[in-house]
């Protein structure tokens, strides 16, 4: 059993609602997972960082007393005899016992060795000792050295201890209210568009009492609204905000909330857990993994792809409960069907075209208004209430908007009148169990999730279509969505707040960052769990990390929803950390000198994605007063002018297309107006993603200028009269689709591509090599004529 400072620095009291639980690296854990029958691994010590100790200045009393006992150290000969203990196979052996690898080893005997060399005086015992080894008594120095080594790495006094608080092996026994009581488990299995969250939340509505718990703010409003419309009081929780149902602010029975902010203490008669498989996720899925097993009521309604049933069942197993599975099939039709768009010239009412960047959706939305129809555009940095703006706008049969460009944002929380989906590419940046940016096909799952968008049920499309942008990839498309989802095979956890503060009180002198890799490296975890991913908790932790803050509110801002690749988002956490460690209240009117609020509607892309940010900052501000009410007191101030800036991206995203159109003038002055409205999608879509390969996030808001990709992109560099030609050699070339296939086999990387580009750009520049050139036609017909003649 854990101590009982378990219970102390993290908890944030009352009926507030915890910080969100910081997430652990899926890599990290792999090692941990059960099979070696409880045994404990061995860390990784490359983890343990040595606490500085300074060499002693003794006293002078104490210095003759190791003198008068024996004599004056003889410096040259204690180093000797040092190096002599050091080589020692026996010594070596004893450091193992006592916890010191090789690595550990070696780091605390030269610390050792510094220190006692450099001090002016030493301890009276191990003055006497060191000059008893001259005598050749080396083995008698150890308990000197392990005395020092556990001063250095004051892990390894206590790493029992901290291997019993990193044991994550048995989740089920954190949640003892759930324990406490029977639950019945119902799971509702089936696709996109088949009523499986309809039924469950019927059930939720007819109770007295009851939760909903939902991966995104859009869904958790959206029950919210629904319940209150049917006259079911339901208040709303997310990270940023609470809405009660009754104006006297009382607790409403019923709440909807996104599942980090679900209570784990509250007693209800229903709980629905919305898209389980989510429990995968290497991100997130400790929120899942929790609200299933600490959920306190009496039915638990769990919705999502079949692939998930067999880990809610080992799992329930695991608690004693068994589970009831629901199966349902998708209520309307959905086609793949046997050709491509292959031109934007085919576009129809109802269609949706699913871009995976930010650039593709530039791109894309400006040549479908260049041919004269209007499009709605949803991307997942835009905020909430310009997503509904623009779904509204879409699904109205009365506006003049038929046609939706958007990114996989909408495979969760729309509602949407869709008829059919276009796939404009089916790659997509990933990040690995490591962190790692890769760019790979879409899974099935995600495909089946996006294609199933289209035919709602109950919407003016009864029947979906699903193709593909490029007709080289309709036949792999097909094939992704005929294999079967892979079985969900592992739970994401997470460690306690609880149990971060016990391993500081261990390690005290350990920062925050490296705290949580010491215990991911410790940690264990049986066969179904996995241990989620830490990378932006550590990003966060070592950003602050020269900011005096105490633990409990250290560990609040590492947890802050941001994005990391946000440079404005970021900077502004650390002001705010800054004048938090200062006690000073960051009030409306320092938020609005730091984001220069009011803001005027954006003139370019720039300006938009500007925009967004400081949206993103005044989520953060409300996310932090939710936590800290005395230091952020002015949320309600915030709510207001965030709700204008809202109204203002809106303004930006309606008229998206002139935006582009004016950062394309910035970003290449005369050239705008020369890029084909033809030009490949797919070149497009490979070349902005080696833009955002390269760059990175911060400058990605500059570079998204360039929105035509390649054309533009390199046309600072080329004279307006070769642009056309150009295009026209890489449209002969077939250099679009051919990059995709060569990417997707392996066979080109896109350092090669973005080489070979560069190559070829400044051949071609030089008119050396160039595809249709006169100069390289004369050249070779002279050479000819020499080899005749």
């Amino acid at each position: 059993r854990l101590p009982a400072r378990a219970g102390l620095a993290l908890r944030h009291g009352g009926g507030a609602p915890r910080a969100r639980p910081v997430a652990f690296s899926a890599s990290s854990s792999a090692s941990a997972s059960s099979g070696d029958g409880g045994a404990s691994r061995a860390p990784d010590t490359s983890l343990f960082v040595p606490v500085p100790l300074k060499p002693g200045l003794g006293g002078a009393a104490e210095e003759d007393v190791g003198a008068e006992l024996t004599r004056p150290l003889d410096k040259g000969e204690v180093l000797k005899n040092l190096n002599k203990f050091y080589k020692r196979k026996e010594i070596q052996r004893l450091g193992t016992e006592n916890g010191l690898d090789a690595r550990l080893f070696h780091q605390a005997f030269i610390s050792f060795r510094k220190y006692i060399m450099e001090s002016s005086a030493v301890s009276a015992d191990l003055h006497i000792i060191l000059n008893d080894i001259c005598c050749g008594h080396v083995d008698d120095l150890f308990p000197f050295f392990l005395r020092h080594a556990k001063q250095i790495f004051p892990m390894l006094d206590c790493m029992d201890d901290l291997r019993k608080i990193s044991d994550l092996r048995l989740p089920p026994n954190w949640y003892p209210d759930a324990r406490a009581i029977q639950r019945k488990i119902i799971f509702h299995a089936g696709p996109t568009n088949s009523g499986k969250t309809y039924h469950a939340i019927q059930r939720f509505l007819s109770a007295k009492s009851g939760i909903y718990c939902g991966p995104l703010k859009l869904l958790a409003h959206e029950i919210f609204q629904k319940s209150n419309d049917a006259n079911v009081p339901c208040d709303l929780v997310t990270g940023e905000e609470r809405v009660f149902a009754s104006e006297d602010a009382r607790q409403a029975p019923h709440v909807a909330c996104t599942i980090e902010m679900c209570s784990t203490n509250t007693p209800y008669e229903v709980a629905v857990i919305d898209e389980i498989q989510m429990i995968r996720d290497p991100a997130r899925g400790w929120a899942w993994t929790r609200a299933l097993l600490g959920l306190c009521a009496e039915e638990i309604h769990v919705c999502g792809e079949p692939a998930a049933i067999d880990l809610v069942t080992e799992l329930m197993y695991t608690t004693g409960e068994e589970v009831e599975v629901r199966n349902y099939k998708r209520l309307t039709p959905l086609t793949v069907l046997d050709y491509a768009l292959e031109s934007l010239d085919n576009l129809r009412p109802g269609d949706c075209i699913v871009c995976f960047s930010k650039n593709d959706i530039y791109s894309v939305s400006r040549q479908i208004e260049a041919r004269g129809l209007e499009c709605a555009v949803i991307y997942g940095s835009l905020p909430p209430g310009t997503k509904l703006e623009q779904a509204k706008k879409f699904n109205d049969p009365d506006d003049p908007c038929k046609i939706l460009v958007a990114t996989d944002a909408i495979g969760m929380g729309l509602n949407l009148c869709i008829r059919r989906i276009i796939f404009n590419s089916i790659v997509k940046p990933t990040v690995n169990e490591k962190g790692e940016k890769e760019i790979d096909s879409i899974t099935t799952s995600q495909a089946l999730q996006i294609a199933g968008r289209a035919g709602r049920f109950g919407s003016s499309f009864q029947q979906g279509e699903v193709t593909t942008m490029h007709r080289a990839d309709l036949a792999q498309l097909r094939e992704i969505l005929g294999e079967a989802v892979p079985p969900v095979k592992a739970a994401g956890l997470h460690p306690t707040p609880e149990q971060i503060e016990m391993f500081a009180y261990h390690l005290p002198d350990a920062t925050l960052s490296n705290l949580i890799d010491i215990f991911v490296s410790l940690s264990q975890v049986d066969g179904m769990y996995f241990v989620c991913n830490i990378d932006d908790f550590k990003f966060l932790a070592d950003m602050i990390q020269h900011i005096p803050l105490n633990l409990r509110s250290r560990y609040v801002f590492c947890t802050a929803p941001l994005n990391r690749k946000e440079p404005f988002v970021c900077t502004t956490l650390l002001k705010f950390a800054r004048q938090f460690s200062r006690n000073e209240p960051l009030t409306f009117d320092w938020l609005c000198r730091h984001t220069k609020w009011p803001l005027a509607a954006p003139k370019n892309i720039k300006e938009l994605v500007h925009l967004e940010a400081v949206h993103d900052v005044f989520d953060l501000y409300l996310w932090l007063s939710y936590r800290f009410m005395d230091m952020f007191p002015d949320a309600a101030l915030v709510r207001e002018i965030q709700k204008k800036l809202d109204d203002i991206i809106q303004i930006g995203v309606c008229n998206i297309t002139k935006l582009i159109r004016a950062s394309q003038s910035a970003a290449a002055p005369g050239t705008a107006e020369g890029v084909s409205e033809d030009f490949p999608l797919s070149t497009t879509q490979k070349d902005a993603r080696v833009v955002s390969d390269r760059q990175g996030a911060a400058s990605t808001e500059a570079l998204s200028i360039a929105v035509e990709a390649a054309g533009l992109r390199r046309a600072k560099n080329s004279r307006p009269s070769r642009l056309g030609g150009r295009q026209e050699d890489l449209k002969s070339h077939g250099r679009g689709s051919l990059a995709n296939r060569l990417l997707r086999e392996g066979l080109l990387t896109q350092e090669m591509l973005r080489q070979l580009e560069s190559e070829w750009q400044d051949q071609h520049r030089n008119g050396r090599y160039g595809f249709g050139s006169k100069r390289d036609d004369q050249h070779s017909s002279k050479e000819t004529r020499k080899k005749r003649k």
